[in-house]
């Protein structure tokens, strides 16, 4: 029987086999688990973004809410005015105090908290003077005036002062004079004052009075400081209001001292006040509507709309517009309740207002978004008065013998989904536009929060720099891996990669002090250059192509590409050496002027041309790379089996390479996309950053990015503005996620057709 002996070393051969396929096995399982590991934490931090934004953003489509907090009866209070009318009521900023001023001049102060009477006061008068008219001001200033019967008028406001005795704060409310308890006389004639409209300043006072003898006067006085005792020296002008109507219901004036509004049965006459000497009827607006009746008219914070009520539950917003006879009052929206308005109630700096109705119906309206915020039916019918506090956090309503006051939280009553969107017409405008406009220095601004602008400015920007980007880029990468040399491409390929490098910043602020004041001053040689290289080139090759054999290989192949450097160099000095003749020639000497004025487009300095070369500058890197590795990528074998088959290598290219090379050559496309929309630094310093919806490459844009960048260091933490921004950062993130997913899908179906190749 044979015997088989084994070789020595055999069985330690094994071993180490084994040992190295078990390594190898855990290596690769290590890889697995780590690739899969990565792949999820990459897919879960997309997911925390996404949903951190929209936990950000999710506030601003929320609607209000208005809470009772408490009831304080006015029967049980020690001061008995209970059938004498209410002027106004409010509160402090803490919603602590609440406050009502009474017809009669007694003005009681509350507190929240126990309901008891604080303190109360009442204006003093002289014997025989008694007060015959009581109007508001505008609810920010809490200030009231009373007409008295001798012709005089006595200005007071609400004042909260606040201490903290034993660091305990303490509000102490008072009456606040601002011309002193001694009434200010008005009527030069000493007429009693039936009717009365007024607006204080420091230096320029408004009286409009209907005095007992049936005539509307306006007296106004201009205040002027006497540089040697340092007060205050008033002048006085009186005028009759010629053609006054008769049988006002309401009289209100503008806190800029320019319009009286007069409501007389179902007309508001509109009078210009600017100058006391010369008042005349502006505008004559006709509130009538079919079966119902106006119950009140207001002004809108800011005093730029006029808000008016209908017994049905009409409201309607007026405000100027520019038209054939200059400014005029124009209805611009309506809002429409289930039952009549009673009162209405604007905040003190926001686009917001209240109206109530007989049921108790309360509703919060903001008139810019067109938002219904709140409606809900509370126990408070009969309503008289109502007012907001000064952060719009409290509302206090007079109704049935009791002082109401509700809580209200109402953090972004401007934010809507059609304000974003949509057309919108602000105050002023002359039509709905597309606005972004965040901020102003004044109190009476309203945030124009438009994202379309910003869309548009950043599609913009990405189409303009692909349309700089994606042919050079391409071309660049199928001569590169198709047809340039090895030498040359071992040089070529890694510079334009490292181009990838160079900081945005640079780029910016290259583009932006450099190449924007070097196109506006040689606009028609950028235009000659961008005609004559396409057409200097292929004139080159032409040439190349038609000289002897002989001529061509006494240059190395290795150097022909190098040919073309010359020519470009000579027609961009051609282009610029011509510029200013041709400017001269056709253009009247500058082209800026002759494009401002003579084509009526705008031109800015820091453009889209500008922006599109430079942020095609810094695209191209990324599109050249990948569609070169996908063009170097495809297998030899095809190329050569077209070649052999009597193709040229124009065919080769065309018919064969980039059909193959074509997913790879999308995906450059779709990356090069990405990197452009979400660009910020070249965009924020090569262009003005307005953000206007045009599609002229002479005028500039603003993008989501860069708007982020400009102005999230100056957004309230919480505030809309901030919670926008957060807004404009999910569309982008949506932008990108969009054309990478397009992306993706397209190359797979792109490898599937094209993989039997």
């Amino acid at each position: 029987m044979a015997t088989q002996v084994s070789q020595p070393g055999s069985r330690a051969t094994n071993l180490l086999m084994s040992q190295g396929s078990s390594r190898r096995l855990v290596r690769d399982k290590l890889t697995q688990y780590g690739v899969t590991l990565g792949g999820t934490m990459v897919f879960v931090a997309l997911l925390l973004i996404f949903f951190y934004l929209l936990y950000v953003v999710k506030p601003i489509f929320d609607g209000a809410h208005v809470s009772p907090v408490t009831s304080i009866d006015l029967h049980s209070s020690a001061l008995q005015t209970q059938d004498v009318p209410t002027l106004m009521v409010g509160s402090d900023e803490q919603n602590e105090i609440l406050y009502r001023v009474m017809t009669n001049g007694q003005v009681a102060f509350y507190s929240a908290l126990s309901g008891q009477l604080v303190k109360q006061e009442s204006i003093e008068l002289s014997a025989g003077v008694s007060i015959v008219s009581s109007v508001a001001a505008v609810p920010s200033e809490q200030r009231f005036a009373f007409g008295l019967s001798d012709g005089s008028v006595i200005i007071a406001g609400i004042h909260f002062s606040v201490t903290y005795p034993g660091d305990k704060r303490l509000i102490t409310p008072s009456l606040r004079f601002p011309l002193g308890e001694t009434p200010l006389q008005v009527s030069p004639d000493g007429l009693a004052l039936k009717q009365l409209g007024f607006v204080y300043t420091s230096d320029k006072m408004s009286f409009a009075y209907r005095a007992d003898n049936g005539l509307w006067y306006l007296t106004r006085q201009n205040g002027e400081e006497n540089m040697m005792t340092e007060e205050v020296e008033w002048e006085s002008t009186t005028q009759v209001i010629e053609g006054a109507p008769q049988n006002v219901l309401q009289q209100l004036m503008t806190p800029d001292q320019r319009q009286l509004l007069l409501r007389s049965g179902g007309r508001l006459f509109i009078y210009d006040i600017s100058y006391a000497d010369e008042v005349s009827l502006h505008q004559v607006i006709e509130l009538e509507r079919a079966k119902t009746k106006v119950t009140h008219v207001a002004l809108l914070a800011g005093a730029s709309s006029i808000l008016v009520s209908y017994d049905n539950g009409l409201i309607l917003q007026y405000f100027q517009v520019n038209g054939e006879n200059g400014r005029q009052y124009q209805q611009i929206r309506e809002f429409k309740n289930s039952e009549g308005v009673k009162g209405i109630a604007s905040e003190f700096y926001r686009k917001s207002f209240a109206t109530i109705s007989d049921s108790g119906e309360l509703d919060l309206l903001y008139t810019t978004s067109q938002r219904r915020l709140f409606s809900e039916t509370f126990d408070i019918k009969q309503p008289k008065t109502m007012g907001f506090s000064p952060r719009s956090n409290g509302l206090v309503v007079e109704a049935g013998d009791k002082l109401h006051l509700f809580s209200v939280e109402n953090s972004h009553p401007e934010v809507s989904w059609s304000a974003m969107w949509d057309k919108v017409w602000y105050e002023g405008y002359p039509e709905p536009q597309y606005v972004w406009q965040s901020t102003s220095g004044s109190d009476d601004f309203e945030a124009k929060l438009s994202l379309m602008p910003l869309a548009f400015g950043t599609m913009k920007a990405a189409l303009y720099a692909m349309l700089f980007a994606t042919p050079l880029a391409i071309a660049g990468a199928i001569y590169t891996a198709y047809f340039m040399s090895p030498k040359v491409r071992s040089v070529v390929k890694p510079t334009i990669e490292i181009m990838e490098a160079l900081p945005t910043v640079i780029l910016g602020f290259l583009a932006g002090l450099w190449l924007a004041p070097l196109i506006e001053d040689h606009l028609p040689g950028i235009v000659m250059l961008i005609l004559m290289l396409p057409v200097g080139i292929l004139l080159s090759a032409f040439a190349w192509y038609k000289l002897p054999g002989r001529w061509k290989q006494r240059l190395p192949e290795v150097y022909q590409e190098l040919m073309l450097l010359p020519v470009i160099i000579f027609i961009g000095w051609l282009a610029f050496y011509l510029s200013p003749i041709v400017e001269v020639a056709f253009f009247g000497g500058d082209t800026r002027l002759y494009i401002t004025n003579e084509l009526g487009i705008t031109f800015d300095q820091r453009n889209a041309l500008v922006v599109g070369i430079a942020m095609g500058f810094a695209v191209i890197p990324t599109i050249f790379s990948i569609a070169e590795d996908a063009v170097f990528s495809v297998p030899r074998h095809l190329s050569n089996g077209s070649l052999a088959l009597g193709a040229t290598n124009w065919q080769t290219l065309t018919r064969v390479v980039l059909l193959t090379a074509s997913p790879g050559i999308f995906s450059a496309v779709m990356m090069g996309l990405g990197r452009a929309v979400g660009e910020t630094m070249i965009v924020l310093m090569a262009t003005g950053n307005t953000a206007i919806m045009e599609w002229s490459v002479f005028e500039g844009m603003r993008t989501l990015a860069a708007n982020i960048a400009v102005e999230m260091p100056e957004s309230a933490i919480g505030s809309s503005h901030y919670r926008v921004l957060f807004l404009a950062a999910f569309v982008l993130f949506i932008f990108t996620f969009l054309f990478n997913t397009i992306a993706e899908v397209v190359r797979q179906r792109l490898r599937e057709r094209y993989s039997s190749l």
